[in-house]
């Protein structure tokens, strides 16, 4: 049998405007990566997303991101590495409060959009945010780009690590996400999403745009919690990992 942990970027709402569908898809998940304010989120929604995380026995993650609320996180910020090692080191401690206060506590940590993207191919990023992990908790388990420089720097830290693949996206040759610039950056027929993922578990390998096999390691999953098909996608990736004999469960 097969394993993989299926993880979502929640909390993404902010005062009144709501993004996702949060209740509906955690009992459906098993690590929630909750954003922490920088680039969605404040203190309210991750008050109440911690709380339904912990009600439904989910691994709640820190999601940091740059702070850029209007781009949602999805900008390069050109700054420092001890910048983002200060800024990442805020980000998880804002959200262990929120843990603390519901007797829970933080699983893992996930950097999110342009953060994630520079820290998958720049050494200094990366080890400015492994660095910031272990420092804040040196058990906590850094999620990163299967294979990425991310990965790499938590493995030399000391940390635990999650190679983590995507559903909805394609891959390059070098094992890198298409940008979402290009037209072909995202998967946007279920099956063939659901299929991509069973590849690469049970093969691990994932066909990249130009047709070739990429060998992966797929440790979790994510899925996107702010899709308009959100939460029938995780149902039926669920449905589909059971019938491969494949496990769900967290790290």
């Amino acid at each position: 049998m097969s394993y993989i942990d299926i993880n979502c970027d929640l909390g993404e709402s902010f005062g009144e405007f709501v993004i996702g569908q949060d209740d509906q898809i955690l009992p459906h998940i098993t690590s929630a990566n909750v954003a922490c304010g920088y680039h969605a989120g404040d203190h309210n929604v991750m008050a109440k997303t911690v709380k339904l995380a912990a009600v439904n026995n989910v691994k709640i993650g820190a999601h940091p991101g740059y702070a850029d609320l209007s781009g949602f996180g999805r900008r390069v910020i050109d700054t420092t590495p001890d910048d983002i090692y200060h800024f990442t080191i805020y980000q998880i401690s804002a959200l262990q409060g929120f843990c603390h206060i519901n007797k829970t506590s933080i699983h893992h940590v996930k950097p999110h959009g342009a953060l994630y993207n520079v820290a998958a191919a720049n050494r200094e990023v990366a080890q400015a945010i492994a660095n910031a992990v272990y420092d804040c908790n040196p058990n906590l388990v850094l999620y990163g780009l299967a294979g990425s420089e991310l990965i790499k720097a938590g493995v030399e830290r000391g940390l635990k690590v999650a190679n983590e693949v995507f559903a909805d996206r394609t891959y390059q040759a070098d094992g890198t996400l298409t940008p979402r610039t290009h037209v072909n950056a995202l998967i946007k027929d279920v099956e063939s999403a659901v299929s991509q993922v069973i590849n690469m578990v049970k093969n691990k390998v994932v066909k990249a745009v130009d047709g070739s096999l990429v060998p992966i390691q797929a440790d979790t999953v994510c899925v996107h919690g702010d899709g308009e098909h959100a939460l029938a996608f995780v149902l039926e990736l669920n449905k589909c990992l059971e019938e491969n004999d494949i496990k769900v469960h967290s790290l």
